[in-house]
């Protein structure tokens, strides 16, 4: 079922997030997020949004989209701590193939746009995003040579990422939601059980 970008929905997320943009969304260690970074990330989507056709999209809107930017900016901090800690690096030179092949597979530069509109990605972060699916792939790589199973190479990822939130303390702004440290995940505040890290201490 597809849902329809309403007025006041995009309304609702500007109203959760319009405030104060020059205090911290979250925080990863001494890496701070700030609310304008999130802030600039949903209107760079709601921008390209107005752009293509996005009719037969199932689009986030609200506080999903607004976790959801704040899932992606956290992750990708967390896994460069990860790349850090175990000296991987990510070049310009790598991100820029891992680019053209991407456009190239989505149609070119005329099928981005859509591509990324449906990804949930903003074009500012296309990069970002990048850096992180080649940190992911080449910690799959040591992990597989390390001799993990191939099925579970995603789960020891996810034990890493968790591994470094734990020593790099997250704190999440109660208004995007709350810190899952089980999972390494934004949740919904209301729906953080006893296995949510309280993200306002």
């Amino acid at each position: 079922m597809k849902k329809v970008i309403s007025i006041a929905a995009i309304s609702a997320a500007l109203l959760l997030t319009g405030c104060s943009q020059v205090s911290s969304a979250a925080s990863v260690g001494s890496v701070k997020i700030s609310q304008a970074t999130v802030q600039s990330s949903i209107n760079d989507i709601m921008s390209e949004r107005s752009k293509v056709d996005s009719s037969q999209m199932q689009l986030e809107v609200g506080e999903d989209l607004n976790r959801s930017q704040m899932r992606f900016h956290v992750l990708s901090a967390l896994l460069n701590k990860v790349a850090e800690k175990l000296k991987i690096t990510v070049t310009k030179a790598e991100i820029d193939i891992r680019r053209a092949s991407i456009t190239e597979q989505v149609g070119g530069e005329e099928g981005l746009p859509t591509a990324l509109v449906g990804a949930g990605i903003a074009p500012k972060d296309f990069d970002l995003y990048l850096q992180s699916i080649i940190i992911s792939d080449k910690l799959s790589q040591a992990l597989e040579q390390s001799g993990i199973p191939a099925d579970q190479i995603g789960t020891a990822i996810q034990r890493l990422v968790v591994d470094i939130a734990q020593e790099n303390k997250v704190t999440i702004n109660p208004r995007y939601g709350a810190w899952d440290a089980v999972n390494a995940d934004v949740v919904a505040a209301d729906s953080a059980g006893s296995a949510v890290t309280p993200s306002d201490k």
